[in-house]
C-alpha cells in the first residue's frame, strides 16, 4: 500500500485579496475555517480535505479545474448556492455544452464557477 493512501489531501489556492476570498469561501460557499497559519495562508475543512488559500500577488493563471466537489444532487446544489449569489458558467463548445448551467459528460454532470480569485471551480454528481 502506498504511503500516501490513507492520508489527508489538501488543496493550495493561490489568492491576490485574501480578505474577498475569504468573504466567498465563508459566506458564499459556507466552508468551515480551520484558521490562519504563519505563513499567511488560511485553511478550510471539507470532508477529508482540507483547502488552503495562499496569497499571492499574480493569484491564479491556470484554465483548468482547480478543485472538485462531489455531491449527490448537483440541480439542488446549484440552486443553494445561486441563493448566496454564486455565478455558474455556461459553455458551448466542441465537446462541453451546458444547459441550466449543466454539463453531462460520461457517468456524471458537472458545472463550473469561478472564486474571487479566478480560480475554477467544479460541482459534480456521479449517474449510475
Amino acid at each position: 500500500m502506498s504511503p500516501l493512501a490513507g492520508t489527508q489531501v489538501g488543496c493550495m489556492l493561490p489568492v491576490k485579496d485574501m480578505a474577498r476570498a475569504r468573504r466567498f469561501y465563508e459566506q458564499q460557499l459556507a466552508l468551515d475555517p480551520i484558521g490562519a497559519r504563519p505563513d499567511g495562508k488560511f485553511g478550510y475543512r471539507c470532508g477529508g480535505t482540507e483547502i488552503w488559500l495562499l496569497p499571492r500577488a499574480e493569484g491564479t493563471k491556470a484554465q483548468h479545474t482547480a478543485l472538485g466537489f462531489r455531491v449527490d444532487n448537483l440541480e439542488r446544489a446549484i440552486a443553494e448556492l445561486q441563493r448566496k449569489d454564486v455565478r455558474f458558467a455556461d459553455y458551448d463548445l466542441p465537446g462541453l455544452k451546458t444547459v441550466n448551467h449543466i454539463a453531462r459528460m460520461g457517468a456524471g454532470k458537472a458545472t463550473w464557477f469561478e472564486d474571487t480569485e479566478g480560480n475554477f471551480l467544479c460541482v459534480h454528481e456521479d449517474l449510475d
